[in-house]
C-alpha cells in the first residue's frame, strides 16, 4: 500500500517553502507527490516541480477547490491512500510514518494529526486559530468524532474519500469531510503532530483577524449543513462535483505543468496543439 500513497499539497504563494515541503516527504511512503498551484502570482509552480512534484494549475482560489483537484488526479494514477499537507512547511513530514501506521494498518479510514496533543513551535499558531480549532472540535463531537483538532495533515483511505461526495470549495472542505465521515461511519482516529511556523510568507487565514474570523463562520456553516447528510448506495467515481474545468487546463506560461504531466500516458495528458499547453481528461 505505500507504493499508492500519494500526497496532495494546496499551495498559494508558497514559492520560499514548497521545493523543501515536496523534497522531505519520504519517498519510500509516498509514490507521488501533488502539488494544486492556485493561482499563485510568485513562483510556486516552479519550485514545486524542479522539486520533483507534479503540478495541478487550479486557479478558482478556495481551499476546497485546490484539494478537490489534487484528489481528482490522485484517484486518476491509482492512490489507495491520500495524504494531505500544508505547502508554508508548518507541517512535519518526520509525522507521516505516524499518521500512516494506523490506515497501513487497517485499523482506520481517516486518520487526523492533532496539533493540540503534539508539539506547537510558540507563534505558530495565533490565538484565533488556537480558539477556533477548539470551537470546530467542540462542535464535531457532537457528531460522535473524539477529535481535538481540525488540522490540516491527515490521510485518508481514497475509497473512502470518494464516498464523501465533496462539495465544499473553501476552508469548509476538511469540516466537510470530518461530518461526512462521521456520517458515514468512517474509523476516525487521531494522533499527536508537532507544527512549527511557516517558511516564508503569509497564512491566508491565521494571518488576519478577518481571515480567521471568516474562516471560523464558513467551518461552522459547513459542520451545520451536512448534518443530516447520507452517503449514497452508489458513490460517484471521483471525488467532488467539482475540480472546474480551468484546473485542467495548463497554458504556455505554466511550463512546469506542461512538461510534468508529459510523463504520464497519453490517456492522461492530451496536447490541445503547439504552444496550447494540455489537458488533463
Amino acid at each position: 500500500m505505500p507504493s499508492k500513497t500519494f500526497a496532495v499539497i494546496p499551495a498559494l504563494n508558497e514559492e520560499a517553502a514548497i521545493g523543501a515541503v515536496v523534497r522531505s516527504l519520504p519517498r519510500d511512503l509516498v509514490r507521488q507527490v501533488i502539488v494544486v498551484d492556485n493561482g499563485s502570482t510568485d513562483g510556486t509552480a516552479t519550485a514545486a516541480w524542479e522539486a520533483g512534484a507534479v503540478v495541478v494549475s487550479e486557479p478558482e482560489r478556495g481551499y476546497g477547490a485546490a484539494c478537490a483537484a489534487g484528489v481528482a488526479l490522485a484517484l486518476r494514477l491509482g492512490a489507495a491512500v491520500i495524504v494531505l499537507l500544508d505547502g508554508d512547511a508548518s507541517d512535519a513530514p518526520s509525522d507521516l510514518p505516524a499518521i500512516l501506521t494506523p490506515l497501513l494498518a487497517g485499523d482506520a479510514d481517516l486518520v487526523m494529526g492533532s496539533r493540540a496533543r503534539g508539539s506547537v513551535e510558540p507563534g505558530a499558531l495565533t490565538p484565533q486559530q488556537r480558539f477556533g480549532n477548539w470551537l470546530a472540535a467542540h462542535i464535531l463531537r457532537r457528531y460522535g468524532l473524539a477529535i481535538t483538532d481540525l488540522g490540516p495533515f491527515r490521510a485518508i483511505r481514497a475509497d473512502a474519500l470518494a464516498t464523501l461526495d465533496m462539495h465544499e470549495r473553501t476552508y469548509g472542505w476538511s469540516t466537510e469531510m470530518l461530518v461526512k465521515a462521521a456520517r458515514a461511519g468512517l474509523r476516525v482516529r487521531e494522533v499527536p503532530v508537532s507544527y512549527r511556523k511557516r517558511a516564508g510568507g503569509r497564512s491566508k487565514v491565521g494571518g488576519t483577524i478577518h481571515g480567521s474570523i471568516n474562516a471560523a463562520i464558513v467551518i461552522l456553516q459547513t459542520a451545520y449543513r451536512y448534518a443530516g447528510w447520507v452517503p449514497t448506495p452508489h458513490p460517484p467515481s471521483r471525488v467532488g462535483k467539482g475540480e472546474s474545468k480551468q484546473s485542467r487546463v495548463c497554458d504556455e506560461r505554466a511550463r512546469p505543468y506542461r512538461f510534468q504531466c508529459s510523463i504520464f500516458s497519453p490517456l492522461l495528458c492530451q496536447s490541445k496543439g503547439e504552444g496550447q499547453g494540455v489537458r488533463f481528461p
